[in-house]
């Protein structure tokens, strides 16, 4: 975990959204952190310096807001970015995974050569609160051949049982900054 003063920060340039994008969902909103340049590249540093040392070979990242802070970690850990997408967002041949969400269901996507079998890769989002979404990022990265190496969040919602998922599914703990 990343020194108080850190998180400190990032609780304070995080926005509760109540009711979105339904009513009773409790969003976590990004948008003060990334109006924040400093606490941004310190969150890309954090990251980056836990994964430098492991191998990591590429970052898959989950549209959108797992996007502006996977293709920063990719570029600082000097590896390819992989977009994985809503589905029927991508151009190109791709696999999709179904999942569910706290609110309803969803899939995304990722192109059909993004990875190299075998490639160590490290899946990236901005939230982990089911495991759903993070599930099926890892399903995708597997079906193609790749080994996930490792989750990187911003925030963990303790209270939902993603940590848990991806622990029994992958074996695997998540990094996150901070737990809600």
């Amino acid at each position: 975990m990343p020194d108080l003063q850190l998180q400190s920060k990032l609780s304070a340039l995080l926005r509760d959204i109540p009711d979105f994008p339904r009513p009773g969902i409790l969003f976590k909103d990004i948008t003060p952190l990334l109006a924040n340049p400093s606490a941004v590249e310190e969150v890309t540093r954090e990251i980056v310096l836990h994964y430098s040392k492991q191998n990591i070979e590429a970052v898959a990242a989950v549209e959108a807001r797992g996007f502006i802070f996977g293709a920063m970690i990719a570029q600082g850990l000097n590896v390819p970015f992989i977009p994985v997408r809503k589905a029927g967002k991508l151009p190109f041949h791709k696999i999709t995974e179904e999942y569910s969400l706290e609110y309803g269901k969803a899939a995304i996507e990722i192109h059909s050569d993004a990875i190299a079998k075998g490639s160590r890769v490290l899946i990236h989002d901005d939230v982990l609160a089911t495991g759903g979404t993070a599930t099926a990022a890892g399903n995708l990265v597997t079906k193609l051949g790749g080994v996930v190496a490792g989750y990187s969040f911003i925030i963990n919602l303790s209270f939902l049982p993603g940590e848990s998922l991806l622990k029994n599914n992958f074996l695997i703990t998540p990094h996150y900054l901070m737990s809600y």
